[in-house]
């Protein structure tokens, strides 16, 4: 029984990178670490919450790379200023990334009361119409 990808089915043509965006998703891990909420706010646009209780802005990064949307935290290493008696809270660098469809933009991001916000808005592609003449030979 042979297997047909998204890129190699017959119906299907120029839809290779689905592909490499489907294995790409899959390597991006399922660590749960920072936890986050995706909402749509509008017909077209939405809103990725991070829980980075903890992170200030300067330990932030985002990235955006050929539709990789790519969100890292790194604090600096406080522990030699301070004694704990407990650590509970966790203090561990992440990386968390998400694959955006085309015509995806990021609008802005936000870091309000521990949760960085992350807006995203889908450009509505213009419908065109085009007719092909047929040459004859």
């Amino acid at each position: 029984m042979t297997r047909h990808s998204f890129g190699s089915h017959p119906f299907l043509l120029g839809f290779e990178e689905l592909d490499r965006l489907v294995e790409r998703t899959a390597k991006a891990g399922s660590d749960g670490y920072p936890p986050y909420n995706i909402e749509q706010t509008a017909e077209n646009a939405y809103r990725i919450t991070l829980a980075v209780a903890g992170f200030a802005e300067d330990d932030l990064a985002i990235t955006l790379e050929d539709r990789q949307l790519l969100i890292r935290g790194k604090q600096a290493d406080q522990t030699g200023e301070r004694v704990f008696l407990h650590r509970g809270i966790a203090a561990r660098q992440f990386s968390r990334s998400f694959v955006l469809a085309e015509g995806v933009e990021v609008t802005g991001a936000q870091l309000e009361h521990g949760l960085l916000n992350i807006s995203l808005e889908r450009k509505a592609p213009e419908r065109v119409v085009q007719s092909i003449e047929i040459k004859r030979s």
